[in-house]
């Protein structure tokens, strides 16, 4: 049930509002079954029980054991762990120290990626992609050898929503015994992922991508997967991540992650045919207009294009004022906008890179929102192109 009032929101990709269903089930963990998951006492069995619940619940989803899943703070630590922890561990004991990611991945593995290159000795390489940002699976038959510390490659992209061939990218990494990690932080509310055992060694989950809590996530790391802890202590979570486990938002968590991956599924359909409406609307409506990613081969729920003569920036500050939550590629917080990594790694050139928009469905997202948007955004663009041409003096 929409719950947002007059305001349309459109950015399912930055965060979702947590499920009321959620909420229920974390609330007993905040008072009743308060207890330390590690201490012995009646309270800190009630509070583990509850953890190692949650833990089958997703493992069951995915396919996989409980012990190949690891509870992290969120998305971003869980890639971090992934690309760090594997790669270390690699480097020491097998001298492999080059790491393949594509040009297009959230910052969370290439700022990661960037850093163990800068201070650590590792070699960034990048794979190839096409235009809508697609990993080649040929270029990586290629490249990959015995020195590769890890593959990263993001499933669902979160700013062009095109969704890579991770199965078969998997297998080749499989083939010659690299570790395959993929992030499904955006794809795992829209995309079933069971059984992703047989074509990948790590995957990253964050809840609050699929209406959980912000603040928890999660790493899949598949049996025999070598991995270094990172972040060291009391020896929690087969002492792969120590600190106190956050219960609440674990509980949160699993029942969310299965209600993604059950009615969350089912209404992939109707979010198609209301993202299908807003691409044809802004392609037919809106001249000088470009779509990014994937036609078809991307995630249900988002639709992102680049405007020619358009300020992001400035559109989303228009849309917002016009009752439209919307999001842009550009550093649009910082003062400083610059054109999006990803939109200049599939080939955009940047001054149009700098006219984004990113329009992300959600379950509460409706018909009727989707057609207020299409008639309320062309007048918007206009209205910035016209501004435009006061500026100059045309």
């Amino acid at each position: 049930m929409n719950t947002f009032g007059d305001r349309i929101y459109l950015d399912y990709a930055a965060t979702t509002p947590v499920d009321s269903r959620v909420v229920e089930a974390m609330l007993p963990y905040f008072d009743h079954q308060f207890g330390n998951p590690s201490s012995v006492h009646i309270f800190g069995q009630e509070a583990e029980a509850a953890l190692e619940y949650a833990r089958e619940t997703i493992a069951r989803i995915l396919g996989v054991t409980s012990d190949e899943i690891v509870f992290t703070s969120c998305g971003t630590e869980s890639d971090n762990l992934a690309l760090r922890g594997v790669a270390f561990e690699r480097k020491i004991k097998y001298g492999a120290d080059r790491i393949l990611i594509s040009p297009v991945e959230h910052h969370a593995v290439s700022h990661t990626a960037r850093q163990m290159a800068d201070h650590f000795g590792f070699r960034v390489e990048f794979l190839k992609v096409d235009s809508f940002g697609m990993v080649d699976p040929d270029y990586l038959r290629k490249v990959i050898a015995q020195d590769v510390a890890i593959v990263s490659v993001i499933h669902g992209n979160n700013e062009i929503g095109s969704i890579n061939p991770v199965m078969e990218l998997g297998q080749i990494c499989r083939n010659y015994q690299v570790p395959f990690h993929v992030d499904a932080v955006q794809s795992a509310a829209h995309l079933s992922i069971k059984g992703l055992d047989e074509w990948c060694d790590l995957a990253s989950f964050g809840a609050h991508k699929f209406y959980g809590p912000k603040g928890v996530g999660a790493l899949f790391i598949r049996k025999g997967t070598p991995i270094l802890p990172i972040q060291t202590g009391g020896g929690q979570e087969k002492g792969i991540r120590s600190g106190t486990q956050n219960v609440p938002y674990i509980v949160g968590m699993a029942k969310a992650f299965e209600l993604a991956q059950t009615e969350g599924l089912s209404m992939q359909s109707l979010l198609i045919q209301l993202r299908n409406r807003i691409i044809t609307s802004v392609q037919n409506e809106i001249e000088g207009c470009r779509l990014t990613g994937h036609p078809t081969e991307r995630l249900a729920n988002h639709a992102s294009f680049v405007f020619d003569g358009v300020d992001g920036n400035q559109l989303l500050v228009l849309l917002d004022a016009a009752g439209f939550a919307c999001s842009s590629g550009s550093a649009c917080k910082t003062g400083d906008p610059k054109p999006s990594e990803v939109l200049l790694g599939i080939g955009i050139p940047p001054k149009l890179a700098l006219g984004s928009l990113r329009v992300t469905l959600g379950k509460y997202t409706t018909p009727e929102e989707v057609e207020k948007f299409v008639i309320a955004l062309p007048l918007l663009i206009n209205k910035i192109r016209n501004m435009s041409l006061v500026v100059k003096g045309l």
